[in-house]
């Protein structure tokens, strides 16, 4: 197979890095369509004439420099000779055609590439801001804040008879939705039995835990005093109170997180903490 041509390589290269070229454009066109707003429409267009140009230089590239037939040859013996080494190795530091623009067509594609590159990166910014620590943490870290009502009035023990429940959130955050939470007055014999290192997390027989399911995150209110047990409507997720809240039924295969008590100077119910663990369903980097 005979070499081609000096003008029609160098055309071939030219060709080439127009390709390139013109991927590169489209692509800044692409990043630059896709910040002020975007438009779907054209978005499309730019992607295509990217992607499109990077191939048909690569195409354009492969068919005038690289061989594009197959040769058999006898293998009588099996070593080599000498000059038929040096030449192969001559062929292939060379290629099928010299090209004189290498620097030309490598920048070319790397400008293509990087660009295409940088543009695909912008989409990123859709998912929005990184949420850091939103998703494990409430309004009640930090500590020592009162509990109180919807109303934002707060709440002393004597106000939650035995058996009673009420929804609590902390104070100013009343709005928060990740915060609400439920305070359980169990019976005193019902055998309330703390986890461990939370000996000193109630007020008498007083327990908060969050009112969020860990199942799907619908709100758990159904109490069934008699039994100490917490039941979510969506899914039936049952939670045993007595025992920190941990699922005994249904779908929910976490605890409720708990909530550490104290009583304020003035007698009224606050918060020494945020809750033991993150609220509601699990999510990519939740360690429980």
């Amino acid at each position: 197979m005979t070499s081609p041509e000096p003008t029609s390589g160098g055309a071939a290269e030219r060709l080439a890095a127009a390709c390139f070229l013109l991927a590169t454009a489209a692509a800044i066109g692409l990043a630059v369509v896709y910040w002020r707003g975007g438009q779907t429409q054209l978005e499309g267009i730019m992607l295509a004439v990217a992607l499109g140009g990077i191939g048909m230089g690569i195409v354009v590239v492969a068919k005038a420099f690289l061989p594009d037939e197959e040769a058999t040859e006898a293998r009588e013996p099996l070593a080599s000779p000498e000059a038929e080494v040096a030449k192969l190795t001559a062929d292939l530091e060379s290629g099928e055609a010299p090209v004189a623009r290498r620097r030309v067509l490598v920048a070319s594609l790397g400008a293509a590439l990087t660009a295409l590159g940088a543009s695909l990166l912008f989409p990123i910014r859709s998912l929005g801001p990184r949420p850091g620590r939103g998703l494990k943490t409430t309004p009640y870290e930090g500590g020592r804040k009162r509990v109180v009502r919807a109303d934002g009035t707060p709440v002393r023990p004597a106000d939650l008879p035995e058996d009673g429940v009420i929804t609590v959130w902390p104070e100013g955050h009343t709005d928060a939705a990740d915060a609400p939470t439920l305070l359980i007055h169990v019976r005193p014999n019902q055998g309330f039995r703390p986890r461990p290192g939370r000996e000193g997390w109630t007020i008498g027989n007083i327990v908060a835990y969050s009112k969020i399911c860990t199942h799907v995150g619908c709100p758990v209110g159904l109490y069934q005093a008699a039994e100490g047990l917490l039941l979510c409507p969506c899914h039936q997720s049952t939670f045993n109170v007595l025992e920190g809240a941990r699922p005994i039924f249904g779908p929910a295969a976490r605890s409720l997180p708990q909530l550490p008590l104290a009583l304020d100077a003035a007698g009224y119910i606050v918060a020494t903490g945020d809750f033991s663990d993150p609220v509601g369903p699990g999510f990519w980097d939740r360690e429980r």
